[in-house]
């Protein structure tokens, strides 16, 4: 067998079938596992995550190497290979004010 070489171009999913084993991780350290095709959109594991977790998908955030992810997009367009974690995080409603607005200021 021939390892590296600058002719050698290694396929972005390593794994039979094009089949690859993602982690979605919460702010808590849970992990939940998902096998998936490399051509799938990441909306199925989106969809299948908030299910699992009895999360409505508009009240988290899914992140992929700190970028906010893209349910359309897929592991192969990502470059994602086998093991990969997503981050999910709960999407902060308020706090954001202006202390300058508080009575008595």
């Amino acid at each position: 067998m021939e390892e590296g070489g600058a002719d050698n171009q290694a396929p972005l999913v390593k794994t039979e079938a094009g089949i690859i084993n993602i982690v979605v991780k919460d702010q808590e350290g849970a992990e939940v596992h998902f096998k998936v095709k490399s051509k799938t959109k990441l909306e199925k594991v989106i969809e299948a995550y908030c299910k699992k977790k009895a999360l409505d998908a508009s009240t988290v955030r899914f992140l992929y190497d700190g970028n906010r992810l893209n349910p359309a997009s897929t592991p192969a367009e990502l470059e994602m290979e086998d093991g990969d974690t997503i981050d999910c995080l709960i999407t902060q409603l308020g706090g954001g004010g202006d202390s300058s607005c508080r009575p008595g200021r």
